[in-house]
């Protein structure tokens, strides 16, 4: 059972990463950063996810300076984004983006959309990037399971991660299967579904047994089923209320329950309409 804020997963290449982060997207405003690391911080989280496409890396890199906290305390995450793609452009987007965050490497790299005739030589890049010592390291971001294929087949670095939007209407079973199969770690982006389930009657039973929100049933919900998640909030009170999630344990029929609200629904676009 994952009974802590402070439990972590091993990535297949051995690093370890926290279960619980912080999704940083849309959050611009040097000032609401600093708040909302600060106020993760002293809720006990050590993980925070951004990209380049999100336009606040030099803001996160602040907002960490500002906090105090040491570098090896907290994981960091950035992605590259599709326009960057290719191998050159890689190598200097990532040099943006951690010029940017100032820091001397990131723990976890991640190519943000499967761009079709890209992705491979992305990839190399990212490779070569890990090789020299400044990725922990590297993973992908929205890739179906035949995309994982076709980069399975030629890379030389397995991807430790796919973060991929995943909430109880998209329960993504087939890519969780082929995902354990080959040893790569999930990680849910979204899992709040963007408020769209907390007025959702059966959501609302279990959050009246368990006496706990319905965002908090959702992200238990997702540790559970063993999938790092990364709520995204710019907000202090929900930042600290995400993380009350250590204490209780849903029931395994109430699992399933939730899991039967599947109905392949996205927030976002479908990876292979996207790009």
């Amino acid at each position: 059972m994952i009974d802590s804020i402070s439990d972590s997963v091993i990535l297949n290449n051995g690093i370890e990463m926290p279960w619980l982060g912080l999704g940083l997207m849309k959050i611009v405003n040097e000032r609401k950063m600093i708040e909302a690391v600060n106020a993760a911080f002293e809720s006990g989280y050590r993980s925070l996810d951004t990209a380049s496409y999100y336009n606040n890396e030099r803001e996160v890199g602040e907002a960490i300076k500002s906090s105090g906290m040491q570098r090896e305390e907290i994981f960091i995450t950035t992605k590259v984004w599709n326009d960057e793609q290719g191998y050159e452009s890689t190598l200097s987007a990532f040099e943006r983006s951690r010029k940017k965050l100032g820091l001397d490497y990131v723990d976890l790299y991640l190519v943000h959309w499967p761009v079709t005739g890209i992705f491979h030589e992305t990839w190399k890049a990212c490779e070569k990037l890990y090789h020299d010592g400044y990725i922990r390291a590297i993973g992908v971001s929205n890739f179906q399971i035949h995309h994982l294929k076709s980069l399975l087949s030629n890379c030389k670095v397995k991807p430790v991660i796919n973060q991929v939007e995943y909430h109880p209407r998209l329960t993504q079973k087939e890519l969780r299967h082929y995902c354990n199969q080959t040893d790569i770690q999930m990680a849910a982006w979204g899992p709040l579904m963007r408020g769209r389930l907390f007025e959702n009657p059966t959501l609302t039973e279990l959050s009246q047994k368990y006496e706990k929100t319905i965002a908090q049933i959702i992200l238990r919900w997702d540790l559970q089923n063993e999938i790092v998640t990364i709520p995204k909030s710019e907000k202090a009170n929900r930042i600290k209320s995400n993380a009350k999630i250590f204490d209780f344990e849903i029931e395994s029929e109430d699992m399933v329950i939730i899991d039967g609200l599947n109905t392949g629904e996205r927030t976002g676009p479908h990876p292979d309409l996207f790009v």
